[in-house]
């Protein structure tokens, strides 16, 4: 079963997430429309940025972990490398 490791971005450099699930046009769309009280809904943090696809979730869930400690300028980085304008990517799941 295949899983995702995903950054949300409230805008454009601005407020980030890290995730990490096996259902993320699901989880998308909890984010988008607030299901899950949180950091997420707290922030407007929605916007899907960056995504990465994993073979297991455990080899997901070590990545996302592995992010989180990371600098915020090596996530942006990242993100700019593959969707420079921070398009939002969930509109080809949802």
């Amino acid at each position: 079963m295949s899983a995702w490791v995903y950054i949300l971005a409230s805008r454009k450099q601005g407020t980030l997430y890290v995730g990490a699930t096996t259902d993320l046009a699901g989880r998308m769309w909890e984010h988008q429309e607030r299901i899950n009280k949180g950091f997420t809904e707290r922030y407007g943090v929605t916007r899907l940025v960056w995504v990465s696809e994993f073979g297991t979730i455990s080899e997901a869930l070590e990545f996302e972990y592995r992010i989180k400690r990371w600098r915020r300028a090596w996530k942006i980085q990242m993100i700019e490398k593959e969707n420079p304008d921070w398009h939002d990517l969930s509109a080809n799941l949802l």
